[in-house]
This record gives structure tokens, sequence and C-alpha cells, in this order.
């Protein structure tokens, strides 16, 4: 064991001047009394450089195996290793494998660069670099604590350096033994009672002129009261507190807030920071870790009285308006009189409630971070929260997708062609990619766009020339992987020109052009199965070597390359029928990890029934329609259910999502609340002599990997691969998010949650606008529109508009939404046409205006647009060509929706002047399927007129905006015809009149060469 005491060294020397090594364990145990400190240090002249260091309570790891300085990598292992406590601390390396460890915490890493090989010269130094002026990079801050069992590659070094071995340097002073700390700490537990009161030095009692407050503090939560002390007879007092993790300094009457120093760094980091309150002379500094960061004269003299309350006060001896400390404090002096702790717990000094003595209870919740997808873990003092920000994932880990799996799933869900974020892997780690989905009747292609969009010539050359061109696209391999593999078909065009108008050497069936597939094998064949080409054209079918990376051609070529495209999804129609109640299928066990999702699809006739039991003993789960209106799920003897208004055996399609994390387990039934149990239990049993399920199962995924029930059921008694119905399969039956009935002689189409009637949710519902017409819709208490309850949000608000218009008037107010008594957000065209986007989500900051185009839609064109706000991420997509993505500054989640307005508003006169200008002008024009996530207002508006949540000013008429569209056009092109032939007439006209002029001229001048011929002669 070696105490090192921030300004000591032991230095390891080599027999050679340089070791040169392909394999490093080093392995030990330190508890350290700061933050900083290196642990183990050595370089070489050529670069190469190893080094273990404490930096902010973390291991940290630096190595560089190449010959240049600037290179290397670091990785940063566990946290809060500054608690005074024993860890431990192990290094493996094999050439360019590396694995660094701290307790339970492990990382692993591969080096960059060529080297495989560590050399230091000279020696190894353990607990710092002792020479401020030898080369290096890491010059750092000196360990401060101790270490026991250092081995560097089986050398015991502290063994050697105790026994005075030869090749053991010590510098400053290391002791042998390791010394008890001196130092007491105290921890707040509690948010609303814990405090810790202390009187004054006795020589403050008698001058008043002067005090001074010191204390070290660590905190992870970002609003705290630190310090407060009564201020004389007028009521006053002094008030130190944590705000948005900064520090705020206020001579604060018991009311009113005045005087006020702030603010510096942020603090709500769980690092230990030296804080001190300095009064002397009217003035007032506040400093942070011995660098002042306020100061505040005062206008009269301060004079503390009745102590000085730490972390909190009781409920009558302050008047209290933040939240108690949670934290650590430590080194507390009044007057640089020292603070014994130890007689405050011991009830001989002052005063205190809920705290705990001689430890720091602090943990890191972030460590390891439970939020996936790269997400940012942020804590307090007793739980963690993940920002799922611009990730397009949502949950309380940010678990699970926001966006559908593939272009079929959104055209299933109504969605019309355009650009959409699809996730191929679900849950999985693949993230989202944006594609291009072209929606027809019966199916949706998928189009993935590469970088070389125009065709490519390769030109001759004398000399044999080989051509080369790769092709990229936003997708990255694995996510074109996984498209392709869950999709119906794929394919990809290639056309091919050339002088002699062939692929292959027809007598040496050599090839002149060849291309690599994703495996990064060479192919030659071209077309979807033979080596024969025709017409200079084919298309590349092979699933398993789509998508083509790389094109080589030896000849002079022209060819172009385009883009991947595929249909289908496999996964959405992975069905099996159950047919008997004693059937069932064996899958692969679930082993719910801290996190974990299942989703499927369900239909049946059957009262109840279990849709999945798992009887692991260690995670136990179970899934069960336990009745014919509700879903329960079971974790031990705990439960989750939700429950439908209306039953949910009516043979039609239903939708479930289970999702278990380290916070939360979740229950999702179609669009029903969402059933949430905090904090699941632990695994356990239930129970048997459950009912089995009796119908149809499909699209059956965990964490985004979707079992194959229709291979598992081809072997199962009692259970077949295809489910009867009408409105089973991918071909769509009722359109525009119409909802497929079975009956018993057919099917009927519910078209309730679709912007569109008809007996196939296909007849447009369009109505025409005046100056004055306007439609509110008004959800009702309780039934705010949010997305709280939608497939993909997850418990977080997600907002989903779509809606046609024909206009040409400018400006004009196209939607408007309403949260409570506040436009929170406005769709208008502006004085130019251009489509306008607005949110004010935050009153005390200005509202924010997305364009995603500055040209006009005031063009008597119809057009489609949609909106789609999940989180502060908005996404615009007008027609099929624009498509923008924006990110909101302000924070706030979005508002559940109280009203929409279609048309014309009341604008109040402090909005901006474009909305109050687009709202006083209103709509001109043809609106037609108008969605607001589930609601279709337009709709209810026409087809229930009397309704009490709408209302409407002026009169409607129902129109076809494609009428409008033409009429306007029509009109349009009757006023340019006019105004050309108005032209073509004045044309005339003035020819008219030239050729009058130019006759009578030419008349004028025969008259009078005439004249001149007949003049007598003299």
């Amino acid at each position: 064991m070696a105490d090192f005491d921030g300004r000591s060294a032991l230095l390891y020397r080599f027999k050679q001047k340089s070791v040169s090594t392909a394999k490093d364990v080093i392995s030990l145990r330190f508890k350290s009394r700061q933050a900083d400190g290196v642990l183990l240090h050595g370089e070489s002249r050529r670069g190469h450089f190893i080094t273990l260091e404490l930096r902010d309570t973390r291991l940290a790891l630096h190595l560089n195996l190449d010959d240049t300085s600037g290179g290397g990598e670091a990785v940063t292992v566990g946290s809060l290793l500054d608690d005074e406590k024993w860890h431990w601390v192990a290094m493996e390396r094999l050439n360019k494998q590396v694995k660094v460890s701290v307790d339970h915490y492990t990382q692993s890493f591969q080096t960059q660069g060529h080297g495989e090989s560590l050399e230091v010269d000279y020696e190894l130094s353990f607990g710092g670099i002792p020479l401020p002026g030898k080369p290096g990079t890491f010059l750092r801050r000196n360990f401060e604590g101790c270490m026991e069992n250092v081995y560097y590659n089986g050398v015991n070094v502290v063994d050697l350096a105790k026994r005075r071995k030869p090749q053991m340097y010590i510098v400053g002073n290391v002791s042998f033994s390791c010394t008890r700390p001196k130092r007491t700490v105290c921890t707040f537990i509690s948010s609303s009672s814990s405090f810790l009161w202390l009187p004054a030095a006795p020589h403050t009692i008698v001058d008043r002129r002067y005090f001074s407050i010191r204390f070290q503090f660590r905190t992870w939560n970002t609003d705290a009261l630190l310090l407060v002390t009564g201020l004389g007879p007028m009521h006053r007092e002094l008030r130190l507190h944590i705000s948005d993790s900064r520090l705020l300094l206020s001579n604060a009457a018991t009311v009113t807030s005045r005087n006020t120093g702030e603010r510096g760094p942020r603090v709500s980091d769980g690092l230990w920071h030296w804080l001190s309150v300095d009064y002397r002379g009217l003035q007032l500094v506040l400093s942070l870790d011995h660098k002042p960061i306020a100061t505040v004269q005062q206008l009269h003299p301060l004079e503390p009285s009745g102590g000085f309350f730490f972390g909190g006060c009781g409920a009558n001896d302050c008047h209290s308006w933040s939240s108690s400390f949670q934290g650590c404090m430590r080194l507390l002096s009044i007057d640089r009189w020292p603070i014994k702790l130890s007689l405050v717990q011991q009830g001989m000094l002052g005063n205190f409630s809920s705290l705990l003595f001689d430890a720091c209870h602090i943990r890191d919740r972030c460590l390891p971070n439970m939020c996936e997808h790269g997400t940012l873990c942020t804590q307090t003092w007793d739980r963690f929260n993940c920002n799922c920000s611009g990730s397009g994932y949502a949950g309380a880990t940010c678990h699970h997708s926001i966006f559908e799996s593939s272009c079929e799933s959104y055209r299933l869900s109504g969605s019309s062609s355009g650009f959409y974020s699809i996730d191929p892997d679900g849950s999985g780690p693949l993230g989202p990619t944006q594609v291009y989905c072209n929606m027809t009747d019966d199916k949706a292609w998928t189009l993935i766009s590469h970088n070389v969009t125009l065709p490519v010539r390769v030109s001759d050359s004398s000399k044999p020339e080989t051509h080369v061109m790769k092709f990229n696209s936003s997708a990255s391999s694995q996510q074109l992987r996984a498209i392709v593999m869950a999709s119906e078909q794929c394919r990809q065009e290639v056309v091919f020109t050339s002088k002699r108008s062939r692929l292959l050497k027809a007598d040496e069936g050599h090839p002149l052009s060849w291309w690599v597939d994703q495996h990064g094998k060479r192919r030659n064949y071209w077309g979807s199965s033979s080596h024969a080409w025709s017409k200079d054209s084919g298309f590349l079918s092979g699933k398993d070597h789509l998508p083509l990376s790389v094109l080589v051609e030896e000849s002079e070529a022209v060819h172009s390359v385009g883009p991947l495209r595929c249909h289908g999804d496999k996964r959405l129609w992975n069905v099996a029928s159950f047919n008997q109640e004693g059937a069932y299928l064996i899958l692969p066990p679930l082993q719910p990890e801290q996190a974990f999702d299942l989703t499927f699809y369900f239909k049946t006739d059957g009262p109840s029934g279990v849709f999945l039991n798992s009887l692991e003993k260690k995670d136990f789960i179970r899934l069960e329609l336990s009745s014919p209106s509700v879903v329960m799920l079971s974790f031990s003897a705990s439960v989750v259910l939700v429950k439908s208004h209306l039953p949910l055996n009516d043979r039609q399609w239903h939708y479930v999502r289970v999702e278990r994390n380290i916070k939360e387990t979740l229950l999702q039934v179609d669009q029903l609340p969402v059933g949430v149990l905090e904090a699941p239990p632990d695994a356990g049993g239930v129970p048997s002599g459950l009912r089995g399920f009796l119908g149809c199962i499909r699209s059956l995924t965990v964490n985004g990997l979707t079992y194959d029930l229709q291979e598992s059921a081809k072997t199962a008694p009692g259970v077949s691969p295809t489910c009867p119905g009408y409105c089973d399969g991918p071909s769509i039956v009722c359109h525009n998010q119409g909802r497929c009935f079975e009956k018993s002689d057919g099917f009927a189409c519910d078209c309730s949650r679709s912007a569109y009637a008809g007996p196939l949710c296909k007849d447009e519902v369009a109505l025409a606008f005046d100056e004055q017409t306007s439609v509110t819709y008004t959800f009702l208490p309780g039934h705010h529109q949010n997305s709280s309850v939608s497939k993909h949000g997850g418990g977080r608000t997600r907002e989903d508009m779509t809606f046609s218009f024909v206009t040409m008037r400018r400006p004009a107010m196209l939607l408007s939404v309403k949260t409570f008594k506040t436009y929170s957000m406005v769709v208008l065209l502006a004085g130019n046409g251009s489509l306008h986007v607005w949110y004010n989500l935050q009153s005390d900051r200005k509202p924010e205006v997305f364009s995603p185009a500055s040209s006009s839609l005031a063009d008597g064109k119809t057009h489609q647009v949609r909106i789609l706000c999940e989180s502060n991420t908005v996404y615009v997509q007008v027609d099929q060509q624009i498509y923008r993505k924006f990110t909101m500054v302000s924070d706030a989640e979005p508002i559940p929706i109280t009203t929409v307005t279609l048309g014309k508003i009341t604008v109040n006169e402090s909005l901006p002047l474009e909305v109050v200008s687009a709202g006083k002008a209103g709509f001109v024009g043809c609106l037609s399927a108008v969605h607001v996530n589930h609601v279709a207002p337009l709709k209810v508006a026409l087809l229930q007129r009397g309704i009490s949540s709408v209302g409407v000013r002026s009169v409607l008429a129902q129109s076809r905006c494609s009428d409008v569209s033409h009429d306007l056009t029509g009109q349009t092109s009757t006023n340019t015809a006019s105004k050309d032939g108005s032209q073509k007439g004045a044309g005339i006209t003035i020819g008219s009149a030239t050729a009058l002029v130019l006759t009578a001229a030419c008349l004028v001048a025969a008259m009078t060469r005439l004249l001149y011929r007949c003049r007598p002669q003299s």
C-alpha cells in the first residue's frame, strides 16, 4: 500500500532504455481524495503514450500506439471515484484490442492507426508526472490518495518500492500506509425536510461589520436552497440558492428580491465545489471554486441574526421558496471557525433534520447510461431522465421508434406519397433513415437514392484503364440490408450504352464491366438472373446482393444506375391462426433485459385468451385478453390493465405494445390511454388455469426482431400459417385510414377516423371558403388531441396534421391551433404566398416561424401539406417535392390541443403582424382532407351538422377542390388569352393605320411626279 500526498510519485525504471510490448496487463486498487489525479503515465520519443488518470471523478485512459504525438484514443469509465472508497482498476491490451474496467463497469475498444505495440522510454510513473519539463502531452495534476496491489505486467510495483529495490525511485513523500481522512461529511437526503442550523461564531455576535461563510458541496439537483440567514429587525433574509444549475445570491425581503448577484458556471454536476460568502465594508462577495463570481454593493449594513441555515430550514424559521438541498456538504466554517460535524451529530452544536453523517451518499444514476440510441441522460438526486429530442425515439429511456418500419406501414395507415423517415428495425440499434415512399392502391414503393444521379461517361483510352464508380446513400449498409430483406421484392435499374453495345466479350467471356454487391463481392451478371444483356439495360433483383455499391468499367461507355426500389413488408402479414383452444407456439425465451418492447396485432371473437405466457421463473410475463374489453399484463402479483369502452373481440385487428424498462412498464392497446406501472416489480409467478387464445396474431416483434410465426405454425398442431377474412393481407380494402370490418357476408369500411367518406373511404370531403368562413373543432375535456395515445407516441406529445388546399389569395389563414386561450400554432400563407408554420409554445419567448419554401402556393393549384411535430422537432412536407426538418429552440413540450380552427380567426393585435394580417384576411378557396392526428374536423362539420364540438361561421358549401383548381386555372388561362387577344387586336389596328398612311404617301408621290412631267417647258 502507498499513500500519495499530491506532490509525490513512484517511478518504475526499465533495464533497457526503451520497452516495446504487444500485450499489457495493468491492475491496481485506489481510493482518492480528489477528483483529478494521474494514476499511471508512460511515453516515448516516437509519440507513443499511455496515461491512466482521474478526470472529474471519472477514470480516463489515453493511449497512442502510432508514431504521431497527435493521435491516440481517450475513453472514460466509472463516476464519482473521489468518494474516498476503494476502487478496482484493470487495463488489458493485446495488440490493438483494449479493455479497461473500473469495479463492475467495462469498456472495450480497438485503437486506430497501424501501430500494434506500445513503446515506453526509460520508466513508468505512478501517482503523477514528477517533472513539469518532461516531454509529453499529458501533464496532469498528481494523484492524492492511496494505492495498493499495483501490478504492471506481473510486477508488484508498490512491493518493490517498499523494499527499496534499485529499479524503483521515489519522488516526494510516499508513505506505505493509508492515512484516514480527517474530513467529515453530511448528506442532505430530503428535498422537503433536510436542514442544518449553526449558530454564528462568538466574535461575529460582537462585531457585526463582517462575516464569512465557507463550505464545499456537491449535488445533481438544479434548484435548491444552500444558505439562508436573517438580517436584523426588518425581517429581511440573505439567501444563497441554486437556480437552473447556477448560483443566485439575494439580499431579500420576505416577499420581493433585491440586490441580486449571480451566477457563474453550472454547479449541478455532481462534483465538489468550494463556495464562500464574504461581507466586509458594505460589500458582499460570492466566490465559487476560489474565484469571485459576483460582488454586490450594499446601501445599508448587513446584520446577521438567528444563526445560519444550510440546505433548508424549519417550517417556522424562514420563508423558504426553494426546494431543500439534496446532496453533500463538508469543510464548513463560519468566520474561519471550522465546524465539527461530529458535535452536531452528538447534539452538542446547532440543530439538524434528515441528515446522514460520515459519508456522502450521492449516486450517479446515469451510470450505466440507461438512455438508449445515444440520447442524453440527466439526473437529480433520486431519478434520471432521458432527453429523446431529435433522436427519432420516445419513451422513458428513448427505447421505441416514433417512425413506422416501412413505406408499406405508412401506406396501410392512409399516408400519401412523399418523403418519410422509416426505422427498419424498430427499437433496434440501426436508427431511422429518410426514404421516398411512392404509394399506389396495391403497394408502396420505397425509393432510396444514391450520390450519382446523372449518367456517367467513361472515355476511351489507348491504354487499358479501369473506371471505378462508388455509390453511397444516406442509409447505412446495415439499414439497407434490413430494408431489402424485409421487402417482398427489390430491384435496381442499370442503363448502359457503349459503341460495341455489349457488356461481355463474346469471344473470351471476360466481362468489360462488373459490379460489387453489398457484401463486397464481385458480380458480372446483368438483369435478374443471367449473363445475357439485351437492350443495354436491365434490373438487378437478387435481394441477397442488392444494392449495387461499386460499378467497374473497362471500355468506353455511358452508364447510369437508378435508385434502389423495394416494395412490400413481409413482417406485417407474418400471421398465425390458433384454431384450437389448446394450440400454442413455442418461441425463443423473451429474456427481458432492462429495456425491451413487444408489439403485435390480434383479432378474435373469443371472450378471453392468453396471447403470451413466459414460464421463466426469473423473468415471468403474461399478456392476455382477460375479458372482451380488457387487456392485462402480469408481472408477479402486479398487473397493468387497459380497458376499452368497446369490445375487443369484434373480429377486427387490434394493436398491442408492451414496453418494460428500468423506470416503468407500459401497456398500449390501439389508441386507448396507455397503462403505466412505475418501478417494475420483481419477477415471480401467477397461478395458471387460463383460457387459451382462439384467433389470429400477426407481426409479433420483440426489440425490432420479428418472429416467423408462419414458419412455426407449419408444424404446430391446431395452428395454421394463414388468417381467413376479407380484411387480411397487404391489399388495401378501405383507403385513407379507413378501417376494414369483417361481416358474415363480406366487409364494411369504417371511415370515422378518415378525412374521406364513401363506401371505401375514397370520396373527397371538401369545403369552399370565403373571407368570413371558419370552422372550429373543440376537443372535449379529457379528450385533448395529443399523441400520448398514438401508436408511436409513448406518452410524449406528438402532433400529425395533413390537409389539402386551393387558393389564389394571399395572405391567407389556413389552420390555427389553440391551447386553452393561447394560439400555440398557426399555418398561413404570407403576403408573398409562401407557407409559414408558426409555433408559440412559451409565453416568455418569441414565436418560432418555419418556412419550408419561398415559392408561392397561392397559384390556383391543389397543394398537400403534412406537418409532424415530435417533441421539439418539426417535419414539414409540401406536395411531393418539398420536405424540410426544423428544430425548435424552445424545449417546451407541445401542449395538448383544445381547439383547431380552419379559415378566419379573431386575432389579438398583440400577435405578430403576419398572423394578424392572415387572420383578418381569412381564407378564400377550398380546403379538403383535413386530418389532425385522428380527427377530421372538416368532415365532422359537413356530415355531422349541429354537433356541439363544432363551431361554424358563415354558410357551409360542400365542394370539390379539384373542380375549384380547374376553374381557377381555367380563369387564369382565359384572362391570359384575353390579354393576348387585346394585344393582337391592337397590333392589327396599328398595322392597318400604318398601311393606310403608306398608301396615301405613295399616292401623293405619284401625283407629284405626274404633275412635274406635265409642266410646260420654258
